[in-house]
C-alpha cells in the first residue's frame, strides 16, 4: 500500500542500533550552553567530587564522566561519542555548572586573536582526518 501523503518514507530506526535519537533531543532542545563557549581544544576532566546519584544523569553525561576520567578535549569527545560539537558543549556547560567536570582552556583563550600558527594546526588537523 502507497504511503499517504507527509508520512515519512521511513523510520527513524537502525537495524543493529534500534531508535536513532536526534542529537536536538540529547541537548534537550538546547542549542548553546549557558557558560562561555568551551573551545575545541579545552581540555576536560571528571572532577575529584563524590558521585552523584546516578538518577540526576542522563546516560551521555555518564559516558562523558567515564570518558575524562582521563584528561580529553572537546574535539575529542565530540569524535568518541558521535555527537555534534555543540551538543557536547551544551553537556558539558551542565556538567560543568553542577561541578562534575573540571576544564582547562587553551593558552591565550582569554579573548584575544587566536594565534594563526594554531588555527593552521587544527585546520591541518582537520584535513587529515
Amino acid at each position: 500500500m502507497p504511503d499517504e501523503p507527509g508520512e515519512p518514507e521511513e523510520l527513524w530506526v537502525d537495524e543493529m542500533a534500534g531508535p536513532v535519537l536526534r542529537p536536538f533531543a540529547v541537548a534537550r532542545g538546547r542549542t548553546r550552553q549557558a557558560d562561555a563557549d568551551l573551545d575545541l581544544i579545552a581540555i576536560v576532566r571528571t572532577a575529584e567530587v563524590p558521585i552523584p546519584d546516578p538518577s540526576t544523569l542522563g546516560t551521555e553525561d555518564e559516558l562523558i564522566l567515564d570518558l575524562c576520567l582521563r584528561p580529553r578535549s572537546v574535539a575529542d569527545l565530540a569524535v568518541d561519542m558521535a555527537l555534534p560539537v555543540g551538543v557536547i558543549r551544551v553537556l558539558l556547560g551542565d556538567l560543568l555548572r553542577r561541578g562534575l567536570v573540571t576544564v582547562r582552556r587553551p593558552a591565550g583563550a582569554g579573548g584575544g586573536r587566536p594565534d594563526p600558527r594554531l588555527l593552521k594546526e587544527v585546520i591541518d588537523g582537520l584535513r587529515a582526518l
